[in-house]
Order: structure tokens, then C-alpha cells, then sequence
């Protein structure tokens, strides 16, 4: 996975969508860092709700989602 697609948004936060996310539209989330945030948005529904967590909790969440 890369998080080379990026896109910059008000706000200051820059998006990132997975590179397995394709381009054919799809079920996909974007993430984005803040100071001390992660912040989690449906990459279809980009004016929709955020979900924002610590970034110990994202990096707790991402170390057992690899499992």
C-alpha cells in the first residue's frame, strides 16, 4: 500500500486515500493527520462526518489490522 494520492482540502489536513483503493470507485476510506488526531472520512462522502482518534489509538488499530 502507498498513500501517494493525496488531496488537499480547507482546513489544512491533506487526505490520503490507500493505493489499493483503485480508481473504479469502490468502498474507500481517507485518512488524514492533524496535531494530534487521526481523522478517518469516506472517500465518496467527503463533506460527510469525521471520525477522529488519537494517534496512539490509529497506530494501536493499524498494528492489529496487519495482523
Amino acid at each position: 500500500m502507498s498513500i501517494d494520492q493525496h488531496v488537499e482540502q480547507p482546513g489544512g489536513l491533506a487526505w490520503f486515500k490507500s493505493s489499493y483503493s483503485g480508481t473504479n470507485g469502490g468502498d474507500c476510506v481517507e485518512v488524514a493527520t492533524g496535531a494530534d488526531t487521526v481523522c478517518v472520512r469516506d472517500s465518496k462522502a467527503v463533506g460527510g462526518p469525521v471520525l477522529r482518534v488519537g494517534q496512539a489509538e490509529w497506530t494501536a488499530f493499524v498494528a492489529l489490522a496487519a495482523l
